[in-house]
């Protein structure tokens, strides 16, 4: 194992040779970009529905100041403390196999996101620009999305153009690119979201919504609550898919870890309670308050909530700004899972920064078409019963994520050391939370990952129902 001081110093040298941001305000705004995306604006409130509305809502904050604080500043801290993305991360700490593998599962899982995520963010693309078009009333029609997706060259244009825009982005580099992008954007979004959820909360029939979706019914809460938070908290908060890793490598040491946690873990989950507020009531007085509706999953955003616009009466505008919020927030994600790709290819090949983002855009447009056509022509092309797209999402936050979270926290255990984390998070932070992360990190962190992991193939074997 390579001598820790050691790594220190090389971590030392190369910060300096890197892009960092700018201060920590572009740091904040840039992970919170990454976390807040699609996960929050329409997988949280789904889920919240589904398992309980106010009592999920409860105890996803419970995990998310304990169990997300913990992984934030794990992946944060090894990032700056080494100056790599993944791989050069976990390699700094010794040539061990499972140091090779927990830096490339942390690697491979953006690279086989990025593609399926932007096919999703290319249904959004479509749907802004129809509703801009005025077509409010053509996009509540049953067969309108189905429709859509079943028509592989236009799904494939959408797909092409969300992907490309997230490239011009990572060519521009972090600081007029990364950073230039989210200092406009996030404040954008916040806006839009918080117009839509006052909106959505003063139409008739509401407040049923807001108290079911804000105030907590235990009665509600079941052990799947918990997975099911534990599991949104990941795809929410960008966790244990490498993009903290690579954030955390352009950090300056003077940057406040601890702070900037904070502030990201509440940013995040204030966009995800807006994003309930936005979603939950209005469907409410849509439908009667009909939790069935709620928890029809990915077709509630492209299906349900157009017809809950349509009937607003204002359907063209609201669905204009909802749409256009959502637009932000997906491509701000994929922004940072393209980060974390170029990084990887760009340290562990050699390559320069502008080849390394051309490899990653062919890369997904190969994988990201195969997704486009799961729906279209190659319809009939099934993995263990499921579509293309809905396999890799599988893959990747069912299997892989845990597994990958699970890595971080042996790497924390038995290759760098508590103290060692200390040490880098005290360069900059007071460190308050210190007793409760070692607790986390290294008891209660691997045992629900293992739940986790277990349940989500259980689930998908058909032995439970999640």
């Amino acid at each position: 194992m390579e001598d820790k001081s050691t790594a220190s110093a090389r971590a030392a040298k190369a910060n300096k040779q890197k892009t960092t941001f700018s201060g920590n305000m572009g740091y904040i705004l840039a992970v919170a970009g990454s976390a807040v995306g699609l996960g929050n604006i329409w997988r949280f409130p789904y889920l919240a529905a589904k398992y309980g509305g106010g009592i999920f809502l409860m105890v996803y904050l419970i995990l998310m100041l304990t169990f997300g604080y913990a992984m934030i500043i794990s992946e944060t801290a090894i990032g700056r403390m080494t100056g790599k993305s993944p791989v050069g991360a976990f390699g700094a700490f010794g040539s061990k196999k499972w140091l090779k593998f927990g830096g490339w599962i942390n690697a491979v899982i953006p690279m086989l996101i990025l593609p399926y995520y932007s096919v999703i963010g290319g249904w959004v693309v479509k749907y802004c620009f129809e509703y801009l078009r005025g077509q409010a009333d053509a996009l509540a029609g049953d067969a309108f999305f189905g429709g859509f997706i079943s028509d592989s060259l236009t799904a494939e244009i959408c797909f092409a153009v969300f992907i490309v825009a997230a490239f011009l982005v990572i060519v521009a580099g972090v600081k007029n690119g990364i950073e230039a992008v989210s200092k406009i954007v996030m404040p954008l979004l916040i806006l839009l979201a918080v117009i839509t959820a006052v909106y959505s909360v003063t139409r008739p029939g509401a407040l049923e919504g807001v108290k079911y979706f804000l105030v907590p019914n235990f009665k509600d809460f079941s052990i799947m609550t918990v997975v099911a938070a534990m599991g949104q908290m990941f795809y929410s908060l960008s966790l244990a898919m490498g993009i903290l890793y690579t954030y955390g490598s352009y950090l300056k040491k003077d940057a406040d870890i601890e702070k900037n946690t904070t502030q990201v873990e509440w940013f995040d989950t204030g966009i995800a309670i807006l994003a309930g507020l936005m979603i939950i009531p209005a469907v409410f007085a849509f439908t009667g308050g009909d939790i069935r509706t709620l928890k029809a999953g990915p077709s509630l955003m492209f299906i349900t909530l157009p017809k809950v616009f349509d009937s607003m009466g204002l359907g063209n505008l609201i669905g204009s700004v909802f749409f256009l919020m959502v637009l932000l927030a997906a491509l701000t994600s994929a922004i940072s899972l393209f980060e974390t790709c170029t990084a990887t290819i760009s340290e562990e090949a050699g390559l320069n920064r502008t080849f390394s983002s051309l490899l990653v855009l062919a890369v997904s447009l190969v994988l990201g078409t195969a997704s486009v056509f799961g729906y279209g022509i190659w319809s009939f092309v099934e993995i263990f019963g499921m579509q293309i797209l809905d396999f890799f999402d599988f893959l990747t936050n069912s299997v892989m994520m845990p597994v990958s979270a699970f890595f971080i926290c042996l790497l924390v255990i038995r290759a760098i050391g508590f103290d060692g984390i200390a040490r880098e998070v005290k360069l900059s932070s007071r460190f308050r939370r210190q007793r409760m992360y070692y607790v986390v990190t290294k008891y209660i962190a691997p045992f629900f990952l293992l739940i986790i992991l277990a349940s989500s193939i259980a689930s998908t074997l058909g032995f439970i129902t999640i």
